[in-house]
């Protein structure tokens, strides 16, 4: 797994937010690995007093568009998938 520093967090563009998360708001940062790699990192909100990651994946180009939009069932579709 590619290990995931806070200084590239810092980097990333919020790309979705969840308010209402379970656990406290979070949410879910683009960011890229230091040897270029794009990946996805779900993390507590910025408002938060600390930063906790719950989880940083390399996202399925075939569910996201550009790695920031999510794809609609009917675009998941569309690509065999």
């Amino acid at each position: 797994m590619t290990r995931c520093y806070p200084d590239r967090l810092l980097d990333g563009q919020v790309i979705e937010t969840y308010p209402d998360d379970k656990y406290g708001p979070s949410c879910l940062v683009l960011g890229s690995t230091s040897g270029g790699k794009i990946l996805h990192v779900h993390c507590s909100d910025e408002t938060r007093p600390i930063l906790k990651i719950v989880t940083a994946y390399e996202p399925d180009p075939s569910r996201w568009d550009e790695h920031r939009f999510r794809r609609t069932p009917t675009q998941e579709g569309s690509d065999g998938n």
